[in-house]
């Protein structure tokens, strides 16, 4: 007889923060960035209240009954946002120094490891 198969769950933790950043392209001039892009080039930076979702996916653990501990997933957020929350992009956070302000997906969307459970974030 074949051991059961792994159960295998989906769990979403959701969390805000919010931060500013101007948008402006060092290529252009003062008059192009403006009218390229408008209010959002003015020079003391304009905010945004991010969304961010979190969804682990692995196996259920048979002795605990979870994917990943809530605390642990709650903890591993916040240190990865804690950062960024309340903080000018442009000029706290060295990552966006170097990239585009709008590439926060990117920034935050890359697939992790969750620490002490081994499943994937």
């Amino acid at each position: 007889m074949a051991p059961p198969a792994a159960r295998l769950a989906r769990l979403s933790r959701t969390a805000s923060f919010s931060a500013c950043h101007r948008l402006h392209s060092k290529s252009l001039s003062d008059e192009e960035n403006l009218k390229l892009f408008g209010k959002c080039n003015n020079p003391n930076g304009h905010g945004h209240n991010y969304k961010v979702i979190v969804t682990v996916r692995g196996e259920i653990d048979p002795v605990s009954g979870m994917v990943i501990n809530l605390t642990d997933l709650k903890e591993y957020m916040q240190a990865i946002m804690e950062p960024l929350d309340h903080k000018n992009l442009d000029k706290d956070v060295p990552y966006f120094a170097e990239h585009h302000r709008e590439r926060c997906s990117v920034h935050l969307g890359k697939p992790q490891e969750a620490p002490a459970c081994g499943n994937a974030l």
